[in-house]
């Protein structure tokens, strides 16, 4: 387990703080890790009555283009006067003498972040708004014109799927710590069979339900959608694949690890989601489970990642050991949605 002072050293984020946020001066900072930390991590920093929110990359080898700190911040900043759902960033700091690595702060968003367990407050009717909120909020973000909002660079939509099998099988050859047959033959499924004509958007890259803030009840509303780091342009179903992808229904086997709760009596199925996202936005969405089953195999090859940096000492939980069955498990799962 690794302590928070070597992750984010208070001294010197203090004198950071001093220069950038001045307003916050005369108190010393209190830090608190906060959620899982699979990938960048998040941290509470409190200083006076200031609440904010820090994230900084996790520790260890990192592939060339994750983990962009600058990246993830000049999202949200471009966001922040618009219509979608994200936390206001504060500051960020490319400067790596500070803490050790870059780094970002943004407001700090009050709510309910829902995990594997949903909170005893959201009955029947919670519940099925959680699902409505999901869509409504993912499609307000597909919908949103990145031209306007200073985002007309943040990415090449065109081609953007066929990239990111070429691309996330290249990582594979990064991560991998065996070798795990599937992955190989849902690549080759994934190659044959790249959607030729698909709309453009804004694309999270890892929306699901434990990656938002809600509000209530009894007023359910999702206030802000977090951890924007995969962030880009691209196609906007590759969010809802995903989606569906962490929306287990009653009596389906869960991805080990990584539990949800929406098998629960009350929430939506993933064809109502499926319903109600294509009404808000317009967009065919009859080829969804080619963009679930990349989903998966995607989520394979990320986990395959972390539990690389586990086998090294470089991650800050126990949690990651179950990635030496989970991981085989996901490409499995993945090779038995092809064709």
């Amino acid at each position: 387990m690794v302590d928070i002072e070597t992750l984010v050293p208070a001294g010197p984020l203090e004198g950071f703080l001093d220069r950038a946020l001045p307003d916050t001066r005369g108190a010393p900072v209190r830090i608190r890790k906060i959620g899982a930390g699979r990938s960048n991590l998040t941290f509470e920093v409190r200083r006076g009555d200031r609440r904010m929110v820090l994230r900084r990359p996790p520790m260890g080898d990192l592939p060339q283009t994750a983990h962009d700190m600058m990246r993830e911040h000049r999202v949200l900043d471009a966001l922040a006067e618009s219509s979608v759902r994200a936390p206001r960033p504060l500051v960020a700091c490319a400067d790596e003498s500070i803490i050790g690595v870059p780094f970002y702060l943004m407001e700090q968003v009050d709510g309910e972040v829902i995990r594997e367990r949903i909170p005893s407050s959201f009955d029947t009717a919670a519940r099925t708004r959680i699902g409505h909120e999901m869509v409504d909020a993912l499609a307000e973000l597909h919908l949103c014109d990145y031209h306007a909002v200073g985002l007309g660079d943040f990415g090449k939509p065109e081609g953007y799927t066929a990239r990111q099998v070429k691309r996330w099988a290249g990582q594979w050859e990064v991560m991998a710590t065996r070798e795990i047959d599937d992955i190989e033959e849902v690549r080759e499924w994934l190659h044959a069979n790249v959607p030729t004509d698909s709309p453009h958007s804004i694309v999270h890259g890892d929306y699901r339900l434990d990656n938002v803030v809600f509000a209530g009840p009894p007023d359910v509303r999702l206030v802000s959608i977090l951890d924007w780091e995969m962030s880009t342009l691209g196609d906007p179903l590759a969010d809802l694949g995903y989606l569906l992808l962490f929306w287990p229904e009653a009596g389906e086997r869960q991805i080990a690890g990584l539990e949800q709760p929406t098998s629960e009596p009350g929430f939506s199925t993933r064809s109502e989601l499926l319903d109600r996202y294509e009404r808000a936005t317009g967009f065919d969405v009859g080829n969804v489970s080619f963009y679930r089953t990349l989903a998966m195999w995607k989520l394979a090859i990320l986990t395959e990642g972390l539990y690389k940096r586990y086998l090294a000492g470089k991650a800050d939980s126990d949690w990651f050991a179950i990635l030496e069955t989970a991981v085989p498990e996901m490409a499995a799962t993945a090779r038995s949605w092809c064709g």
